[in-house]
């Protein structure tokens, strides 16, 4: 549950306001060598910093700097996996100088949807490869390096250049060894995951061969001697199993020790919010889901009884969610919390809409009046807290404002519009689903919150395409609550991601009692997925599907048809709209 897509935080700070935030790291050693480890790479909340102001730290870092992939906060996923801390800083804000004072071990140059041979588009700055830090160059990332150091890259099917392209799985095979694929080629070609329109077709001086595919004669090169290694593929995504692998061994190349831990990044979190928020009061939009509990227990734990939780009853939730969501928080959390029945005021504005960005739109801007509404009540109330994540980020806008394609508007992202005179805490904006649960199980938090499926606080809005009505959300409501009871009465809710029914803007003929019926259809949604970039739908058993589909034509008046989303993401999203 959050904000929507209006406005934008005061993205600049002051040099004496930045000055002011450098606070030690929490995560520096003891002198006898102990110490949970580095600073995470947090969101420094109203200035929405891309990530953490840098301070004097002992620990290793790994800068990434990012071309505007839309999976380069995975490469950050996989050497949190390592327990490497890192930063994302995109190309535009990296200079020598930066580097320099950040002080990297190594650098990572992630993907991007540009072409090198485009006249203008981005590159690492002047003296980079000069530093004597390993590098690792990733799609768009080894085009770049080969691009600056005196190699050549065709354009292809992208940029119109005549060079071969390459999407999706592809077999990789080896030419020699090379250390930074140790582990690899055990059974023979490695699977891999290509995204590129362009390609390689002349290395640089100093850079040889060491693996290729179909129509990538490059797609694993390196200069040993410089340890500069550049692949054509993407080893952060799931697609490419041991991509991870490749990830530890250039981190082990590199020297890095992988001291980073979800408990170093709960304390500095805890204490970051509390540089943000002083003595003043926070209210915090509250759903009941994963993000806003974990969350609002961060946050809790921070300020104590300076947070107020307020949780917004917009007519759009699932059946009896509204009772079950406040109980939780105040029998189980001790926490204040308001129930705002705003339901009248959201579905009277959502009447006759039907294109999904408007809808989620009136929602987000109808959150922002009533958080107002709320906090004009509280006193001292400066700042809203939202659990707004990674994946919720980069299918909006890129980052922080780099060069990422938007995918769709979301609910918690864009900033607060000047009219309202709240300030925004989102502690877990860089965090993915599962590093969510992880910080949830560091705080004590029993497994019913943070084993909840995802429910975006547009709620059963999104999964409504077409106009709203209040009967089409009551069937829907019945509908869903059928759908997730089977869930659990076969024991499947904690094997699955995500799941939820879907009403189509269809009518169907069928035939009840011997009689005609015209209503609605409605589709199953279920996929299981690590991290919510990526998904695929869940196998469910005829027999399970059958079985459901009966209880829900039985038992949910206006709906004669069910069908199965297998739909996977890409090139779906898990929601409908």
């Amino acid at each position: 549950m959050g904000l929507p897509d209006h406005g934008t935080a005061n993205t600049q700070e002051a040099p004496q306001e930045r000055k002011k935030r450098h606070q030690p790291s929490l995560f520096e050693k003891n002198p006898d060598g102990s110490g949970a480890g580095p600073r995470p790479a947090l969101a420094s909340g109203v200035a929405r910093a891309y990530c953490t102001p840098m301070t004097q730290q002992i620990h290793d870092r790994l800068l990434i700097i990012d071309f505007g992939s839309q999976v380069t906060q995975l490469i950050a996923r996989r050497l949190r996996e390592l327990n490497v801390y890192c930063e994302i800083h995109p190309y535009q804000n990296v200079t020598l100088d930066f580097v320099k004072d950040m002080g990297p071990r190594a650098v990572i140059l992630s993907g991007g949807p540009d072409s090198v041979t485009r006249p203008g588009s981005p590159r690492v700055p002047d003296g980079l490869f000069d530093l004597g830090l390993p590098i690792l160059g990733i799609c768009y990332g080894q085009q770049v390096m080969m691009q600056q150091l005196g190699g050549e890259v065709l354009g292809g099917k992208i940029s119109g250049g005549g060079g071969t392209a390459e999407f999706g799985r592809a077999f990789l095979t080896p030419t020699s060894d090379l250390d930074l694929l140790g582990g690899w080629f055990d059974a023979g070609p490695e699977q891999v995951w290509m995204s590129h329109g362009d390609h390689v077709s002349r290395l640089a001086p100093g850079f040889e061969v060491y693996g290729t595919s179909p129509n990538a004669p490059y797609a694993v090169t390196a200069d040993t001697t410089r340890h500069f290694y550049a692949v054509q593929f993407h080893p952060e995504v799931h697609h490419t199993p041991r991509g991870a692998k490749l990830y530890d061994n250039f981190v082990r190349l590199a020297g890095f020790k992988g001291d980073w831990t979800m408990g170093a990044y709960r304390e500095e979190a805890i204490q970051k919010i509390r540089d943000q928020i002083g003595d003043k009061n926070v209210i915090c939009a509250l759903s009941g889901g994963v993000d806003s509990s974990v969350a609002a227990a961060l946050i809790h734990e921070a300020v104590g009884d300076q947070l107020t939780c307020v949780f917004v009853d917009h007519g759009l939730l699932r059946k009896d969610e509204a009772a079950e969501v406040v109980g939780m928080f105040r029998d189980n959390m001790n926490l204040s919390v308001i129930h705002a029945d705003e339901a009248d005021l959201f579905l009277g504005e959502l009447d006759g809409q039907s294109d999904p960005e408007t809808k989620r739109k009136i929602i987000g801007r109808l959150f922002i009046d009533v958080f107002q509404k709320y906090a004009d009540q509280i006193d001292g109330a400066e700042f809203l807290a939202q659990g707004t994540l990674y994946p919720d980020v980069i299918e909006s806008v890129s980052f922080s404002g780099g060069p990422s394609v938007t995918i769709k508007s979301h609910h918690n992202v864009g900033g607060l519009p000047e009219k309202m005179g709240l300030k925004l805490v989102e502690p877990l904006r860089e965090l993915f689903k599962d590093e969510v649960r992880a910080l949830g199980r560091e705080l004590g938090l029993p497994a019913s919150f943070i084993g909840r499926h995802p429910f975006p606080g547009p709620g059963l809005a999104i999964r409504c395409p077409g106009e709203i009505t209040r009967p089409k959300l009551e069937i829907l409501r019945e509908a869903d609550a059928v759908y997730i009871d089977q869930i659990r009465k076969h024991g499947l809710y904690d094997d699955i991601w995500q799941a939820f029914v879907a009403i189509l803007p269809v009518r169907t003929v069928g035939v009840m009692g011997d009689g005609r019926t015209y209503d609605y259809a409605c589709a199953l949604r279920a996929v299981t997925s690590v991290d919510g970039m990526t998904a695929d739908y869940y196998p469910f058993t005829h027999d399970f599907l059958g079985e459901t589909a009966t209880r829900i034509i039985n038992e949910v008046p206006g709906i004669n048809r069910v069908t199965y989303d297998i739909t996977s993401k890409p090139p779906g999203t898990i929601e409908w709209e």
